[in-house]
């Protein structure tokens, strides 16, 4: 990989975790470190209200856990970038590349094709 396909992937993944970051400002709330909490909701309403507000704290709570986890992958990757190990397939024992092409659709790709069609996981 050429150092500017990598600058380039680089900023990529900066756009991406900025648009996670900004998605999870609109219902959560940042704790200590990378972690985000969905905001509870106010009970100071109506029985009602309560319930639907509730309701969409339930709904949110795997919208958040997603995007931790979409925001986790894209600081693995940028860190990856710093530490020069960026573009290799966490799974294979080879230290294979992962494709350019993959790379470019999923900046976050943490795998290899071969790895990621057969489902094996790191350490396996």
């Amino acid at each position: 990989m050429t150092p500017e396909f990598i600058e380039q992937r680089k900023q990529d993944l900066l756009k991406k975790k900025q648009e996670l970051e900004e998605q999870l400002k609109t219902f959560t709330e940042k704790g200590e470190g990378n972690d985000y909490q969905t905001k509870y909701p106010e009970m100071n309403v109506s029985p009602e209200d309560k319930v639907d507000e509730v309701e969409e704290y339930e709904n949110l709570l795997p919208v958040e856990y997603s995007l931790e986890e979409n925001l986790k992958d894209v600081n693995i990757a940028l860190k990856k970038i710093e530490e020069g190990t960026y573009g290799q397939c966490d799974n294979c024992e080879c230290d294979c590349e992962i494709p350019e092409d993959r790379l470019i659709a999923l900046p976050e790709a943490k795998t290899c094709l071969d790895c990621e069609e057969c489902n094996c996981e790191e350490g396996e």
